[in-house]
């Protein structure tokens, strides 16, 4: 059976901060042991509105869960990681759903070899281990999550292994198959250590970043064909540019955008854009003050261009933000984070956003005091227009082909 992957559209944009009126919701608050705690990613959703992720630790064995949480609030642990040989710590990377619910995603560790494993969890909590990796050649310690073909075909990145150890780009058929399309052979040729996601074009291709590598080491944006050849598409220098991505990238207009960590105007991180020829363009740099500072996650795009993600740092209480951005690089903070109820520090995220305008994350810290004495985490909704219908996500979402 061919299996159709459901993705969100992810996109961003920059500037100047101000404030705009919203509403934050808390829709869950994670407690660590037995629900899971500190959730380093975006969410997915299915046809009902119901939402999908993963958190870092916590579970039954501390070493992390994929959980569901219901329209009505209520959170159900689909499944509670046991470790070695099994996987441990899903790191980052958002799950990839299909039509029938199934979800996958990566561990960091675990797995057979304790290189990190592809696992699929369906709605019942039933988990398998679709690829346990072993280092070299295949790769190992996958942080990205995987993104799936028509063809049940999945693909991602892995940190380490290889023949170099500076990475890979992998794909994983349905019969569980894995190949190596590209082994990343680090500065000055090529990028090194991956911990983004992918992005599939129509054709095949696939397109990430390198934390670094690159002419500089300061990481690459790249391109790897269906038959495995990479071309490196733009060397980051540092400043002005940009200095270590970490999140995947997002597609409009024919160009690609993303979010550096580092590097920009204040060495903060900034947001970019990379066009179809090569050149690349800061649309903004943050200043590490109340615009928000270390943009880790990746960008989500409404269809009138502006651009929405979050920073770890910054706002007007130091714990991160949810922020707009428009096209000429205007930013608006739409929530400081409080490190209170709200919670602090949105790690890995990507945004879900519904029809409404209504934008759905995670924080990693915060409402609590479990899990080291910050708290455990947080599912928030931010409110930008009301009448929201679950089955709005549908519309708001892009297949993959």
């Amino acid at each position: 059976m061919k299996l159709h992957f459901v993705t969100a559209a992810f996109l961003f944009s920059a500037a100047v901060a101000s404030t705009d009126a919203q509403t934050l919701t808390t829709l869950y608050t994670f407690k660590g042991s037995p629900d899971g705690g500190t959730p380093l990613v975006g969410l997915v959703h299915d046809a009902y509105g119901n939402l999908y992720g993963t958190t870092f630790q916590g579970g039954a064995a501390n070493a992390g869960t994929v959980f569901k949480l219901s329209r009505t609030g209520k959170e159900t642990v689909l499944y509670s990681f046991k470790g070695f040989p099994d996987g441990f710590h899903p790191y980052a990377g958002t799950l990839a759903i299909d039509l029938a619910g199934n979800l996958y995603g990566t561990t960091e560790q675990g797995g057979s070899s304790d290189q990190g494993a592809v696992f699929k969890v369906d709605q019942s909590g039933n988990e398998s281990i679709r690829y346990s990796f072993t280092g070299t050649p295949d790769g190992g310690i996958p942080y990205g999550g995987v993104i799936g073909d028509n063809s049940g075909n999945l693909y991602g990145t892995t940190y380490f292994g290889g023949p170099p150890n500076n990475g890979t780009v992998f794909e994983i058929t349905a019969n569980e198959q894995e190949t190596v399309l590209h082994s990343f052979a680090g500065s000055p040729s090529d990028g090194a250590y991956s911990y983004a996601s992918l992005l599939r074009d129509a054709h095949g291709n696939l397109y990430g970043t390198n934390y670094q590598g690159g002419t500089t080491g300061n990481g690459t944006v790249f391109r790897v064909s269906p038959g495995g050849q990479e071309t490196v598409l733009y060397n980051f220098k540092g400043t002005p540019d940009g200095q270590l991505p970490y999140a995947g990238l997002v597609a409009h207009n024919g160009a690609l955008y993303g979010t550096t960590v580092q590097g920009g105007t204040n060495d903060i991180g900034t947001v970019f854009i990379l066009d179809s020829k090569g050149n690349e363009t800061v649309l903004y740099s943050f200043t590490g003050g109340t615009d928000g500072g270390l943009p880790l996650g990746g960008l989500v795009f409404d269809g009138a261009g502006n651009i929405y993600g979050t920073t770890y740092i910054g706002g007007a209480f130091g714990a991160g933000t949810v922020f707009k951005l428009d096209l000429t690089g205007m930013e608006t903070v739409l929530h400081s984070f409080t490190g209170g109820k709200d919670g602090a520090n949105p790690y890995f995220v990507v945004l879900l956003r519904d029809k409404a305008g209504n934008l759905y994350g995670t924080t990693s810290d915060g409402a609590g005091t479990g899990c080291g004495g910050s708290g455990c985490g947080t599912i928030f909704r931010l409110t930008q227009q009301w009448s929201v219908n679950p089955r709005n996500f549908r519309a708001a979402n892009k297949s993959v082909h």
